[in-house]
């Protein structure tokens, strides 16, 4: 079922890692393998991406997604939220052409590992969950959040999670409570929930878990050199 907009926002600013978008790992540039992934899913109609930048766009047409419209430079920002990026691709969209996706999936370039598969699931799961806002990847956290403190007025560790038990940080390992972290490769969201609650979630966010070995995120120098070990290690 054809019903998927593919969203791949990719300014051509950024701080960690100068250009970080066309930076190339395993032989293409990061967004590149973006657009990969859309493009081989079975349940994506259209792949856009979102750029404020010439060559970013060029890159993008020439890996065969669209690029109908530059992205403002208001919303190029190191400040600016996905919500007002998504609300500007979906009313120009609409604006232009009528179109209307049934479901919008968001990819970021930072994640160029995803598996055949993993999105049409994760779209799978929103479709057949009407009262479902939305759907997030999530794995399993490296570190429990039970074990984790912030500090008091005295200096003194305090347990984050005191309110769920009395000392969450000595229970065993095979009695914490399962938790999962967002891990930011895979979001589904329906139009309805970016244009009329203004959130790319919404209210109730149906989970797509996945292995924690499988999340290869690139936020800062270290990560590009580990993405790139374990890209081009891959089979």
């Amino acid at each position: 079922m054809k019903d998927v907009l593919a969203v791949i926002p990719a300014r051509g600013g950024s701080t960690g890692i100068p250009r970080k978008n066309l930076m190339p790992v395993a032989g293409k540039p990061l967004v590149v393998h973006s657009i990969d992934h859309a493009l081989a899913a079975r349940c994506v109609e259209r792949t856009i991406v979102s750029t404020d930048d010439a060559e970013i766009a060029e890159v993008a047409r020439a890996a065969g997604a669209e690029v109908p419209f530059l992205r403002p430079a208001a919303l190029a920002g190191d400040t600016v939220l996905d919500h007002p990026v998504f609300m500007h691709v979906l009313e120009r969209l609409a604006q232009a052409e009528g179109y209307v996706p049934k479901l919008v999936l968001h990819l970021r370039p930072t994640a160029p590992h995803r598996r055949p598969g993993w999105i049409d699931a994760a779209a799978a799961l929103l479709r057949d969950d009407p009262r479902a806002d939305s759907v997030r990847s999530v794995s399993p956290p490296a570190q429990h959040p039970y074990r984790m403190f912030r500090l008091d007025a005295e200096g003194y560790l305090d347990p984050l999670y005191k309110h769920e038990h009395p000392v969450p940080h000595l229970l065993r390992r095979q009695d914490l409570p399962p938790m999962w972290y967002y891990n930011c490769v895979i979001d589904v969201t329906r139009p309805r929930t970016i244009l009329e609650k203004g959130s790319m979630t919404g209210d109730r966010i149906r989970p797509y878990p996945m292995a924690a070995e499988d999340v290869v995120d690139v936020d800062s120098l270290r990560d590009l050199q580990l993405a790139r070990l374990i890209m081009e290690a891959a089979p």
